[in-house]
């Protein structure tokens, strides 16, 4: 019994080896079909090529923009001058009144010097004496009864007793202090009947009509502005003056590499006074650009700043540009070239090159 069930084995290893080598056992199941069906092939999808993405764009609307340069700064009075006492003396008489204002050549304080006006009354007279003597000696010279020699000392002795009255006129003078021009009086430091010095501080006095605005402008922003050119001078308190820019200093600030500029303003009244903080509204000259949406600026892979437009072959480029305002309404660039579109939606989905549908925006304008 063993050795049939070693011989059945046999067979059955024998048989099973042929059904392998047919190549019959691949088709279990497909043949297992029902009949008259086959197992449908799958047919090749077609190539469409690239995906074209749909953006929205704009025409750009190109103006001639002047932009707003704004500074900030402080009123200063136009002139501004520390009288000193001139001489030494007591002061006789004081016609200073802080807050109050003088008129140019006003005599606003006088020192006692009593010495000194007869000094110059002494070296008047003198020289009158002297006038005369140089009269007779010329007469004489004229007559020829007396030499040239005397004739020379006389005129000598004329020219000194001059001089002299010179000196002395100008010590008088100097007990004199007169405003050098019309303004107000800021500060007086001395009171009446005080001894002073030569030198001793006396008042303070300011010319505010016009007043200065002084402000400091960057260097990119140096060539936009000019002497002559119009400001508008924007107040703290919210009200708006025009002023005319007076000075631009062609030499930088050491500190802060920036320009001091002076804009002058009408002060009738001296209603504004000086040390006021202000800011200072300047129009550059107007540049070709073009009003964008904010949310159009992007950056390309190098960092550069601009926008994404879209050609007439419908092709997506960027296109670098440069800020040159900022206003409510939106960003004012420059640097866009003709001819263009601006996209305004889906511009951070497309790259240079890529083909696009392009639709109008809606709502949106540059």
């Amino acid at each position: 019994m063993p050795k049939f069930h070693r011989i059945a084995a046999l067979c059955v290893l024998a048989a099973a080896a042929a059904w392998i080598a047919t190549g019959e056992f691949a088709a279990v199941g497909s043949a297992n079909g029902e009949a008259g069906q086959e197992t449908p092939t799958p047919e090749p999808v077609a190539d469409t090529g690239p995906i074209l993405r749909t953006v929205a764009a704009v025409e750009p609307v190109f103006v001639d923009h002047a932009r707003t340069i704004r500074l900030s700064g402080t009123t200063a009075a136009d002139k501004r001058v520390a009288l000193a006492a001139r001489a030494d003396g007591v002061i006789a008489s004081l016609g200073l009144e802080k807050g109050g204002t003088v008129a140019e050549g006003t005599v606003v304080l006088t020192l006692e010097g009593p010495e000194t006006v007869a000094q110059a009354k002494i070296a008047e007279i003198a020289l009158a004496q002297r006038e005369r003597d140089l009269e007779l000696a010329e007469r004489l010279f004229a007559g020829g009864t007396a030499p040239e020699t005397q004739v020379t000392n006389a005129r000598s002795s004329r020219d000194g007793a001059a001089a002299e009255l010179a000196r002395a006129t100008a010590a008088v003078d100097r007990l004199e202090l007169k405003a050098p021009f019309s303004g107000i009086v800021d500060t007086v430091e001395v009171e009446l009947g005080e001894w002073v010095q030569t030198g001793t501080p006396v008042a303070t006095i300011l010319s505010l009509d016009p007043i200065l605005v002084k402000a400091e402008v960057s260097e990119l922003d140096l060539g936009s502005i000019a002497p002559g050119s119009k400001a508008v001078i924007r107040l703290v308190n919210g009200t708006d003056l025009e002023g005319t820019v007076r000075l631009v200093a062609r030499e930088a600030s050491a500190q802060t590499r920036t320009f001091p500029v002076e804009i002058a303003l009408p002060n009738p009244g001296n209603a504004l006074p000086s040390g006021m903080t202000a800011e200072v509204l300047l129009a550059a000259g107007p540049a070709r650009a073009v009003m964008v949406p904010r949310s159009v600026i992007t950056l390309a892979e190098t960092g550069a700043l601009g926008v994404r437009v879209v050609g007439a072959d419908n092709l997506a480029q960027f296109a670098p540009v440069t800020i040159i305002d900022d206003t409510p309404e939106g960003l004012v660039v420059t640097g866009l070239p003709e001819g263009v579109r601006i996209i305004v939606a889906g511009q951070d989905l497309v790259r240079d090159g890529d083909a696009v549908t392009v639709v109008p925006a809606e709502g949106l304008t540059p």
